[in-house]
């Protein structure tokens, strides 16, 4: 074989192993980038499911209600703000409550929790949802419970929450208020909402 045909022959043989490499590359690379973005997504989503689970505790729950409370629920004696005396209420539990004149329709002094649970109703879990106390929890014990405790509640605030099975987050003992309102954003008078802890309300000018 004379070298000329050598020479075209290596030169062929090279020319494929170059285009070989090269088209090796560039299919790894959009597998590369493929992977990131799907790992990039995935993070973004779970920081957004995240974010979206902030504040949903009290997105169902029924602003007004009845007004009855537990039997051995107990009064207090000298509260900071007495019944039928105002306040501002100074949390955002709900929409248009944070800056609302509250009257207050009732003070108890009780265990408060904050709890995490799934409602009966099914759907996503509850997260630190403010509050519940220590009178809604069947066969409780006595107060107060600690973070981590499991606890059934006997209480209606949201639809799916009587009944359901919670943990508790937190635990505090203070003066509760059940307090009238007229919600900032307009709309009908809450009344008889349950509950604002007494570090959620500031005195009224």
């Amino acid at each position: 074989m004379s070298r000329n045909i050598i020479m075209v022959l290596f030169s062929i043989s090279t020319v494929f192993l170059l285009a070989a490499c090269t088209g090796g590359t560039e299919e790894t690379d959009p597998e590369e980038n493929t992977g990131n973005e799907t790992e990039s997504n995935t993070e973004e989503d779970t920081e957004s499911e995240a974010d979206s689970h902030e504040g949903m505790d009290h997105s169902e729950m029924d602003m007004s209600s009845s007004g009855e409370v537990p039997e051995n629920l107990k009064e207090a004696e000298n509260p900071t703000y007495e019944v039928g005396s105002q306040a501002i209420i100074e949390t955002d539990h709900m929409e248009g409550m944070n800056g609302a004149e509250a009257t207050i329709a009732g003070a108890y002094e009780t265990t408060v929790y904050t709890v995490s649970y799934t409602p009966t109703t099914g759907g996503e879990e509850v997260t630190n949802h403010k509050w519940i106390i220590h009178e809604e929890l069947e066969n409780p014990g006595a107060a107060p419970l600690e973070p981590g405790t499991e606890v059934t509640m006997n209480a209606d605030h949201m639809n799916g929450m009587d009944g359901a099975v919670a943990e508790i987050d937190s635990a505090e003992e203070t003066t509760v208020y059940m307090v009238d309102f007229i919600p900032t954003t307009g709309g009908e008078e809450v009344t008889n909402h349950k509950w604002v802890t007494e570090n959620e309300l500031s005195p009224a000018e």
